[in-house]
Order: C-alpha cells, then structure tokens, then sequence
C-alpha cells in the first residue's frame, strides 16, 4: 500500500507539472514569455505581503485594545478578535499560495533557460548567458529565502491568538481578559518579529524585480 501510495505521489507531480508546462506554453503563445510570469508573481507576492504586515498589525491593535476592557459587551469584543484572527489566517494562506506560485513559474523558467543554453555554439554568448542565469539564480535564493522566513514568522502568532480567542469564547469573563493581558507581550514580540521579516521579504522582492527589469 505504501509502495502504491508512492506511485501516485509521483504520478500526481508528474501530472501537475506537465499541466504547469501546458499553461505556461500557452501564455507564450499569446506573448507572454516565463520572465514577465514571473516577475508579475512576485510583485503580487510583495504586495500581499505588505497587506498581511498591516493586517497583522491591526490584529495586534486589537488585541490591545481588548485587554483594556473595562465593561460592556465583551461578546462584541470577542467576535471583533474573532474576525480579525479569521483575516490573518486568510492572509497567512495567501502568502503560502503566492510562494508557490513562484517556485512553480520558476522552475519552469530556469529548466527552460538551461536547456537553452546547450544549445548555443558561440562560446561568448553561452558564457554570457550562464553567467547572467547563475546571477539570477542567486537573487532568486535570496527572494524564496526571505519570503519563506517571513511566512514561517506567520504560524507563532497565529497560535497565540488563536488559543487567546477561542479562550475568550469559552469564557467571556475577567479571567479571559486577564489571559489576554498575560499574552499581550508575547504577541508584540512575534508580530514585530514578522513585521521586520515581511519588511526584509518586501525589499528582497523590490530588489528582484528591479535586476529583472533591468536585464
């Protein structure tokens, strides 16, 4: 069962990258080279990155402000956490979803350049062209390296409010504020980790799409 089991992980990966050719084959057809997919992906992964650090930081804002309850409907200041930990989470997913969308086009893109390069018979310009792919290769490494720190920063906060919610709902009284309030520090240390992370993962991208631009 293991061994078959196997056969269909590798099966299944066969399968969805012959489909990623497909689609990127088809894109070319239309003018719309690997490069520019590329270079679009990771601009939409720089942004979403800068939309989950604000949303990140709005969360904590929250949470804040929940610990200074002084009275009132503490069901709406549940529900209102409870929305903003729904928000993060749906965040979190969506840089997940934006990195592999980069290392799928990429692949694709490297694979395709080095299988070029073979086939040059000017010695100068293969050189040239090996010497410009290792150049980007290394600035890439440096980009998937950043967003992956930055994304792996994600999941201890999301653990924290998580259990911090969930605690509230259960509660709704003094001693779920009071948890709050124990946590409360340990929160802002993690989102100003991930907050300086996704700020490194931000630039490294900048700084990617500005030598793809440029070559």
């Amino acid at each position: 069962m293991k061994y078959s089991n196997q056969i269909f992980v590798m099966g299944f990966a066969v399968l969805l990258t012959a489909c990623s050719t497909m689609y990127y084959s088809g894109l070319e057809k239309v003018g719309i080279p690997k490069r520019d997919i590329l270079v679009y992906r990771v601009e939409k992964a720089r942004d979403t990155q800068e939309e989950t650090r604000e949303q990140f930081k709005s969360a904590l804002e929250q949470f804040s402000v929940a610990t200074n309850f002084k009275g009132g409907d503490l069901e709406g200041v549940y529900k209102k956490l409870n929305r903003e930990y729904e928000a993060s989470v749906d965040k979190a997913n969506e840089v997940r979803s934006r990195i592999e969308d980069i290392e799928s086009v990429s692949a694709a893109l490297f694979r395709e350049w080095e299988q070029e390069i073979t086939q040059y018979s000017n010695s100068t310009l293969k050189r040239s062209s090996q010497e410009k792919l290792d150049t980007t290769k290394s600035y890439y490494r440096q980009l998937v390296a950043a967003m992956k720190n930055a994304e792996s920063r994600i999941q201890p906060v999301l653990t924290v409010f998580n259990d911090q919610v969930m605690y509230l709902k259960h509660n709704l009284n003094a001693r779920a504020i009071a948890s709050l309030k124990g946590e409360l520090k340990t929160l802002q240390s993690n989102v100003s980790i991930l907050v300086a992370a996704m700020e490194k993962s931000i630039n490294e991208a900048n700084t990617f799409i500005s030598n793809m631009e440029k070559g």
